[in-house]
């Protein structure tokens, strides 16, 4: 029964990594390769923010801040400072991480509906930085005159500008980024976030210092966020101050719900609802909005859980 029980709970992981290890070989008969490599990069950018929501209970509206960062990081390390991808990534990682962990003091008293506003206005805040800042940014026209570089390993050379090698890059990311937060929320660090989920008073009185905890679990969230950024600007080989928009973080928060919020990997799952949906739509409609907008409502009113809690719920009976 032990063995049943591990094969029962591993299962649906190992499935799901076979398939996206897989994807190249099968995608374009659905799409194309760029589409599975916007699904891993936006899964792990859900995931991010589920981080946050779905583990620590917390809600923000203000990651395509933290986001827009890493894209706008990268693109400029790219363009003015050295011809190097994996500098690049770094860069827009170190830039997003180091903005959240500067803005988590001012932010981490707040609760609820007070938190999400406040990081509104300063996700705002970057945004129009970015839009006026034309010199540098390029301002409403985005960031262009710069592509992703080759990755040179000594023994051979990685060209990224193959859609198949850049999704294997994505996917190596993902992996890494993922095991991370796994691990993090498998820690007594994790144990105490989903403490102060469920109770942040008693976890107060347990002695876990709440705040503080809300302060790393908002930074490791942004930081994960700033990589997806990071990745999401080396895919387009563009990035413009729409990345940095409030309205990229709803984008986010409708993905952890689509898929489901209490679950490791459900915000991938609504990515990649959100994404293909999106795909197909946009190209028979231009009210494609509505629709994604209208599963999105079926959704929250008939599986609350999202569509890995009603996969998991199914199963158990």
């Amino acid at each position: 029964m032990t063995n049943n029980g591990s094969l029962t709970r591993y299962a649906p992981s190992v499935i799901g990594w076979i398939v996206l290890v897989s994807l190249p070989e099968w995608i374009n008969a659905v799409g194309y390769t760029d589409l599975g490599s916007r699904v891993v990069i936006l899964g792990l950018a859900a995931m991010a923010l589920n981080f946050l929501l779905g583990h620590t209970g917390v809600l923000s509206f203000g990651h395509a801040a933290y986001f827009g960062l890493g894209a706008y990081g990268a693109g400029l390390t790219l363009r003015y400072l050295a011809p190097s991808t994996g500098l690049a990534i770094l860069v827009g990682t170190g830039i997003g991480t180091f903005a959240a962990m500067l803005i988590g003091p001012l932010i981490i008293r707040l609760r609820g509906v007070y938190f999400a506003m406040v990081t509104i206005a300063f996700g705002q805040i970057f945004y129009f930085i970015a839009f006026r800042w034309n010199t540098v940014t390029g301002g409403d026209d985005g960031l262009t005159n710069w592509t992703r570089q080759p990755i040179n390993l000594g023994f051979a050379t990685i060209d990224l500008k193959d859609p198949v090698a850049f999704y294997y890059l994505t996917l190596v990311v993902f992996a890494v980024a993922t095991a991370i937060m796994a691990k993090l929320l498998a820690s007594p660090f994790g144990r105490s976030l989903l403490a102060i989920r469920e109770n942040e008073r008693r976890a107060l009185f347990l002695g876990i210092p709440v705040n503080l905890r809300i302060w790393l679990s908002w930074t490791v969230s942004c930081g994960f966020v700033s990589i997806a950024g990071a990745m999401y600007a080396l895919l387009n080989n563009f990035v413009d101050p729409r990345a940095l928009h409030w309205s990229q973080s709803g984008t986010f928060v409708i993905m952890a719900v689509l898929g489901g919020m209490r679950s490791f990997w459900g915000p991938l799952i609504g990515s990649a609802i959100y994404v293909v949906l999106q795909d197909y739509l946009s190209s028979r409609t231009s009210n494609w909005m509505s629709l994604v907008g209208l599963v999105f409502v079926l959704v929250v009113l008939f599986f609350p859980r999202g569509v890995l809690g009603m996969l998991g719920r199914r199963s158990a009976t």
